[in-house]
């Protein structure tokens, strides 16, 4: 691009402006809500509950992921639901499950990276605990599709369908398996390190992200960085010879890669005075020639202009509503060469399906749609007292 802007990570909108329905334009949402449908109900109303009903009728699965007693206010139970299709499968996806000390605590992302013990590992030694990114979301959203599968298979050999509960601080813990273990079986209680890798007492060193040349994008300086890490011997005198052998490199301390992971400070300052001499892409490239792991470290804009991407068409043009313009968005995590795949509908908008849901779904009448529309049930904004 001619210009790069740049701003704190943030969640954002299409040129900057919310507009008239900010909710179908956000970041968070759009780039989540390709290829689904949105249908309005208020289920404040015993009318609304009755509705939804009707819908869950003709559904295979229910997934629920509110503040915790918020369906139990609403009478939207697994008995309930039950009475609606006998066979009905119902995944609460709370914080801390429907059970324990928790489980009617408030919770967003960064609670829950918080009591997995997440934050205190991220970032440097002796700095305060950041947040990070909030993977717990990600992974739970992906546990809760592979969950649904087993119970949809149960169903299919048994006719049952079944409640799943799924604890997201529970679930995210597989992610950290590492530091519990590590406190079960030997009483360590690991901590932030940076950038270098946990494995540094199996001789995983170095590794870390070391500075590159500051590139020029549009007039403002950015700086590069490239992520190295050398997990055995063989890398290692691979490494020297890229670097040409220097002196402080052919140190006996280094040979081996106990004596590297006890003298890390010593080579992070060393890699990072020779690697700062080079572009990010072209030293990627000489290092990956000589069978070293590297990679640039990318921004957002670099990641979408990579020829590698644009090969593989992770990223897709789609359409946002209400004419905001086609943007890029992630498209088939996998291939599936013998299935269909792709972006079959652009970012659903809220109560985009109305007229299919309630018309050809329910089989309402012309009279009775407009009635629930103007009772509320039916509409394409948020009511103003939920807002």
């Amino acid at each position: 691009p001619e210009e790069v802007k740049s701003y704190p990570s943030t969640i954002c909108f299409p040129n900057n402006d919310p507009g008239e329905r900010s909710w179908n334009y956000c970041s968070l949402f759009v780039g989540m809500f390709r290829n689904k449908r949105s249908f309005t109900v208020d289920l404040r109303r015993p009318e609304g509950r009755e509705i939804l009903g009707r819908v869950i009728a003709q559904s295979d699965v229910v997934i629920e992921n509110s503040l915790a007693g918020t369906m139990e206010k609403l009478g939207i139970t697994y008995e309930w639901l039950r009475e609606q299709r006998d066979d009905i499968i119902f995944v609460r996806a709370s914080g801390y499950g429907l059970s324990g000390d928790y489980s009617d605590a408030r919770v967003l992302g960064i609670h829950l990276e918080s009591v997995m013990g997440h934050q205190m590992l991220r970032g440097y030694e002796g700095d305060d605990p950041i947040i990070g990114v909030f993977a717990a979301d990600y992974v739970s959203g992906t546990q809760i599709a592979l969950s649904v599968l087993f119970a949809l298979w149960h169903r299919n050999n048994t006719g049952e369908g079944q409640l799943i509960e799924l604890a997201q601080a529970e679930n995210a813990v597989a992610m950290f398996s590492h530091a519990y273990l590590d406190y079960a079986l030997t009483g360590n209680v690991q901590r932030a390190i940076g950038n270098r890798s946990i494995y540094a007492a199996d001789g995983v060193a170095p590794a870390g992200l070391y500075p590159c040349l500051p590139a020029d994008h549009g007039g403002e300086g950015d700086d590069c960085w490239i992520a190295i890490t050398i997990s055995s011997d063989a890398e290692w005198e691979a490494l020297r010879g890229v670097m040409g052998d220097p002196a402080w490199a052919a140190a006996p301390e280094l040979a081996t890669g106990a004596g590297r992971a006890a003298h890390q400070d010593l080579l992070d300052a060393n890699l990072a005075e020779w690697t700062c001499q080079f572009e990010d892409e072209r030293l990627f490239h000489r290092l990956q020639e000589a069978g070293i792991p590297a990679a640039p470290v990318l921004h957002a804009w670099r990641v979408l202009a990579d020829p590698h991407v644009q090969s593989r068409d992770l990223y897709q043009p789609c359409e946002i509503e209400d004419d905001i313009g086609e943007y890029l968005y992630p498209g088939p995590l996998y291939a599936l060469p013998a299935s269909e795949g792709g972006i079959r509908r652009p970012p659903v908008a809220l109560g985009q399906d109305n007229d299919y849901v309630y018309r050809d779904l329910l089989g309402v009448s012309d009279d009775e749609y407009d009635r629930l529309v103007a009772e509320g049930h039916i509409a394409t904004k948020y009511d103003e007292s939920v807002r």
